[in-house]
């Protein structure tokens, strides 16, 4: 008789797919990405995957992040520009933590 393990949570992979727009995203920046976005379950446990685009732009800071995180019933999106790919991710995972939590609590209600 199998009877589930209590204590246990299954642990689910999240894909994480990341697309670099005119430019060639070195290794250690996916690793970046991959690091900080794969902490999004924490805030929302239903995510079906994450698309992440990452562009130039000619202005001051231009560094551009999109952030697609794919839930059920409707998707998120943050978008962020900043001096360097890193600082653009950071600013987008700290908008997706509050929109997460907050499409948490209206599930919950």
């Amino acid at each position: 008789m199998n009877l589930p393990i209590r204590g246990l949570k299954m642990e689910v992979k999240m894909e994480i797919r990341v697309q670099s727009i005119k430019f060639n995203a070195d290794q250690k920046l996916l690793d970046f990405v991959e690091k900080k976005l794969s902490k999004l379950p924490k805030f929302y446990d239903e995510i079906i995957g994450v698309e992440v685009s990452m562009s130039l732009l000619p202005e001051h800071e231009n560094k551009n992040v999109k952030v697609l995180v794919k839930i059920p019933g409707n998707d998120v999106i943050v978008e962020r520009n900043a001096r360097t790919f890193e600082d653009a991710v950071v600013d987008c995972l700290d908008v997706l933590k509050e929109k997460l939590v907050r499409v948490k609590e209206k599930r919950a209600n």
